[in-house]
């Protein structure tokens, strides 16, 4: 995608456009935790989204891997731990970091990028 940035502190990765988060994977928080163990889980990734609409039709679907916590009530976002990547073929992943990117970049740079799609 256009205008990438990669930033990287430790085992924490962050993808950004026009200075602003679209997929991130974050530290192991109390919020995301094993619900048998208790333990943090170790392997969430956070993608933006732009709507609470397509927030809920991702994590209401039960055939989706995608999950929120509390800790989001109100943010754009969705979660997926690494973990369960596999449970999406190519094509979706693709959309959702597409769409996460999307949400994020600057409205020229979102325009000039859906016009060549020819998505927009």
């Amino acid at each position: 995608m256009p205008g990438v940035t990669r930033h990287v502190d430790g085992p924490k990765v962050v993808y950004q456009v026009s200075g602003r988060s679209f997929v991130f994977f974050r530290n192991p928080r109390p919020d995301a935790v094993d619900p048998d163990t208790g333990e943090r889980f170790d392997d969430v990734i956070v993608f933006w989204v732009e709507s609470e609409a397509d927030k809920l039709a991702l994590v209401e679907d039960p055939g989706t891997p995608f999950f929120t916590t509390p800790h989001f009530d109100g943010h754009p976002s969705v979660l997926l731990r690494g973990s369960r990547v596999a449970e999406l073929d190519r094509d979706e992943l693709t959309e959702v970091v597409e769409d996460a990117w999307l949400a994020r970049a600057g409205k020229r740079a979102r325009a000039q990028w859906l016009a060549e799609h020819e998505l927009g």
